[in-house]
């Protein structure tokens, strides 16, 4: 059940992704070769009467595309110049590029107002639950109710916030700046050792106990806010990664997410929704980012094309997409790695 639900996870994922880009690619009046879920060999297609479109799905449940005519290198006589991607209006074209990106937003916003109706809305407050007796937070003073501010200087008033800086500083002791009745205490943390299925971890010894609220609007507004809230931590995870303040272990791949979706099985429908809700949000905003191959480089060369009043030569430009594919397809496999290394710790 578990492969099952992670090909239909991903598969939502890449069909929405893709769906956004076919969307407005037909609607700005382009040519759309194939539309196609998965990569490698194709193993089923179909065709509608009247659309020029081929429909696949390939072998690996992993990607997909959407091959639109003026994308490739050498100019395909056969299809007028008004239906090319590249012949048509800048604000085309960047809504064609851009509209997965914001298709994957949308549907975890979806997702996320599902959640809030189903489980009620959580605050997104970083206030401190139960204290577990005989660990640092009970010994250090730390109180029921606290609400937390900053770790280390670093601001973690938010659960999202509170979990990047811990696992940022996982292992390390911290001053956590926490307000108590209306005043700010800072209290030293140093983390105790334990052992969990055999796995090295740490634990300061308190939980956090977010308030909910129920209801329509409340659902509404969480969906929208933990959206933002994700998109701020990542942005913040690829600043850590890039200064060196978390491992590139910390990430994960396909191995990682297929052992996360087991977990989020075995929790119920609705852990099922954040999952996706969460991966979602990953697959937009990494295609967001300038690289290329994905969705943000793409949105690079046009905007230098802009600037530089002139189109970039194509087989320059698919020259670097192709590069920095196999460069991503080896961070893959190191990260691949890595899960691994982890389930059979």
């Amino acid at each position: 059940m578990t492969l099952l639900y992670f090909i239909i996870i991903l598969g939502v994922i890449i069909f929405i992704h893709e769906l956004g880009h076919f969307i407005s690619a037909k609607k700005s009046g382009i040519y759309v070769y194939e539309f196609s879920l998965g990569m490698g060999p194709r193993i089923f297609r179909f065709n509608r009467k009247n659309d020029e479109t081929d429909y696949c799905i390939r072998l690996f449940p992993i990607g997909g595309f959407v091959q639109m005519a003026g994308e490739e290198i050498e100019d395909d006589p056969d299809i007028p110049k008004d239906k090319k991607f590249n012949d048509k209006p800048f604000w085309q074209k960047v809504i064609t590029v851009s509209a997965g990106i914001m298709m994957n937003f949308l549907l975890a916003i979806v997702l996320l107002f599902v959640v809030g109706l189903i489980n009620g809305a959580p605050q997104n407050k970083a206030i401190v639950g139960t204290i577990d007796p005989g660990y640092p937070a009970y010994t250090s003073g730390l109180q029921k109710g606290d609400k937390i501010l900053k770790v280390n200087g670093r601001s973690a008033n938010t659960t999202d916030k509170l979990t990047l800086q811990l696992q940022v500083f996982q292992g390390k002791t911290i001053d956590m700046e926490v307000e108590r009745n209306g005043v700010t205490k800072t209290i030293k943390l140093t983390p105790k050792e334990d052992e969990v299925d055999g796995e090295k971890t740490y634990r300061y010894g308190f939980q956090i106990e977010d308030e909910v609220e129920y209801g329509f609007f409340p659902a509404l507004k969480y969906a929208f806010t933990k959206t933002f809230s994700l998109v701020h931590q990542m942005i913040f995870i690829i600043w850590y990664l890039i200064t060196g303040q978390l491992e590139l272990g910390s990430l994960a791949g396909p191995v990682g997410i297929y052992s996360v979706v087991g977990s989020a099985a075995s929790s119920g429908f609705v852990s099922l929704l954040y999952l996706t809700a969460y991966i979602s949000i990953n697959v937009g905003f990494i295609n967001l980012l300038p690289i290329p191959a994905f969705d943000g480089g793409r949105l690079l060369f046009l905007i230098i094309e802009k600037i530089k009043g002139s189109p970039v030569d194509p087989k320059l430009e698919n020259t670097i997409h192709t590069i920095g594919f196999f460069l991503l397809m080896a961070l893959m496999i190191l990260i691949t790695y890595n899960d691994v290394i982890r389930l059979i710790k």
